[in-house]
C-alpha cells in the first residue's frame, strides 16, 4: 500500500520533506482507516480459528512501512520523536504478528505431515502407515492450538490498552505534521538519496556476510549437516542455539530487504525483483520457526519414541525447506543491482530540486 506518485509538475519542486510528508501523511492515514478493523477482527473471531483477514494484514504492511520509512529517513525527522515513534511501532507489529504466525505455522507442519503420510500419484509418503503419525498430529496440533489462544488472548488485551490509543493519537497527529527538521528542506538529490542509498549499501553488506556457497545446490544436505562457524553443539539446547545462530544472519537480511523496498518506495520507484526476495526469506524464515515448534514438540515428556520419530523427521523436512530457501536466494541475489543507483536514475536537474525517476517507471 503505497500512495499515489505526486505529478511531474509537483515533483520538479518537492523537497524531501515534501517527499516524507506525503508518505507519512498516507500511511498514517492508511494505519488510521485499518486500526479499527483490525481492533474488529481480533474481536470477532475466537483465538482457534481463522487467519487474520484484510484489516489486520493492511494494519501490518502499513506499520512496516512507516517504521522503515523511519528507521531509514529518521535523520530528518526530531530524533526523539522518530525513536519513540519507532518502539511503538515495534511494539504493534509484533504484537499483531503473534496469532497469525501461528496460523502460518500450523498450517505448514500439519500440511506437511499430512504430505509424508499420506500417498500421491508418485507414491506414498515415507511416513505412511507409521503408528506415530496420529499422535504426533494430535501433539502439534494440540500445543499450536493451545499458543494460538494464549496469543490471541494477550493482542485482544493489548489493543484495549491506552498504549495503543496513544499510538493512534501519534499517527493522528502525524497526518498533518510531521516533526521534520529543517535539513528536510533540502533536495531530494541531497537529502534523501544518500539515505536511501545507505539502506542498500547495508542490505548488500548483510548479504555478503551470508554462506551462500553452503547453499549452492538445490539440495542442501551440506548445509543441514554443517552449520558452519556458530557455537559447538553439546546436547538439544546447545544444538537449538546452534540453528538459530545458523538462521539469524538470514533473518536480518529480510529485514534489510524490506527497509531497501519501502526505501526505493519513498524514491518513486517500485521493485518486483525485491519482492521475490522479500518472499524467499520469508519462507525460510516461516520452515525455521517451524523446525523449532517441532523440535520443541519432540522433547514433550513422555510420548512414546516412535512419535519422537516422526516428529524428527518433520524437523528434517522443515530445515530442507530452508536449505530451499536459501538456495533460491543465492540464485536471484547475484543478478540484482548492489546498489541505489541501480534501482533510480538521477536527472541532471537532480541538484536543483527535480525528483528522481525509477528504473522501473
Amino acid at each position: 500500500m503505497t500512495d499515489a506518485p505526486m505529478t511531474a509538475q509537483a515533483a520538479s519542486t518537492a523537497t524531501a520533506g515534501d517527499i516524507l510528508s506525503s508518505h507519512l501523511t498516507a500511511q498514517a492515514g492508511a494505519f488510521l482507516r485499518a486500526l479499527p478493523l483490525a481492533v474488529g477482527e481480533v474481536g470477532a473471531r475466537p483465538g482457534t480459528v481463522a487467519v487474520p483477514s484484510a484489516g489486520t494484514a493492511d494494519l501490518l504492511s502499513t506499520v512496516r512501512r512507516i517504521g522503515g520509512l523511519l528507521h531509514t529517513f529518521g535523520a530528518s525527522f526530531d530524533p526523539l520523536w522518530a525513536q519513540e515513534s519507532r518502539t511503538e511501532l515495534r511494539w504493534l507489529l509484533n504484537l499483531l504478528a503473534l496469532e497469525p504466525g501461528y496460523v502460518r505455522r500450523s498450517a505448514r507442519l500439519l500440511g506437511a505431515l499430512d504430505s509424508l503420510t499420506g500417498s500421491e500419484a508418485d507414491g506414498p509418503g515415507m511416513l505412511a502407515g507409521h503408528a506415530g503419525a496420529p499422535k504426533a498430529r494430535a501433539l502439534l496440533d494440540r500445543q499450536l492450538t493451545l499458543a494460538r489462544t494464549r496469543a490471541h488472548s494477550t493482542v485482544l488485551q493489548d489493543l484495549r490498552s491506552a498504549r495503543l490509543h496513544a499510538l493512534a493519537d501519534r499517527m493522528t497527529l502525524l497526518v498533518g505534521d510531521a516533526p521534520l527538521l529543517e535539513s528536510a528542506g533540502g533536495s531530494v538529490g541531497s537529502v534523501l538519496l544518500p539515505q536511501a542509498a545507505t539502506a542498500f549499501t547495508t542490505l548488500a553488506a548483510g548479504a555478503q556476510q551470508l554462506p551462500l556457497h553452503r547453499a549452492a545446490r538445490p539440495y542442501g544436505g551440506d548445509g543441514l549437516r554443517r552449520l558452519g562457524a556458530v557455537p559447538q553443539a553439546r546436547g538439544a539446547v546447545d544444538a537449538d542455539a546452534a540453528l538459530a545462530a545458523d538462521d539469524a544472519p538470514w533473518h536480518r537480511t529480510r529485514i534489510l530487504v524490506k527497509r531497501a523496498r519501502y526505501a526505493l518506495e519513498v524514491c518513486g520507484g517500485t521493485a518486483p525483483e525485491l519482492d521475490d526476495l522479500d518472499g524467499v526469506l520469508g519462507r525460510h524464515q516461516e520452515a525455521a520457526d517451524a523446525a523449532v515448534t517441532a523440535a520443541t514438540a519432540a522433547r514433550t515428556p513422555r510420548i512414546t519414541p516412535a512419535t519422537a520419530y516422526v516428529l524428527g523427521v518433520v524437523h528434517a523436512d522443515q530445515r530442507l525447506e530452508v536449505e530451499a530457501a536459501r538456495y533460491a536466494f543465492g540464485r536471484r541475489w547475484p543478478e540484482l543491482p548492489p546498489g541505489l543507483d541501480g534501482w533510480v536514475e538521477v536527472p541532471p536537474a537532480e541538484g536543483r530540486g527535480q525528483a528522481p525517476a525509477s528504473r522501473m517507471a
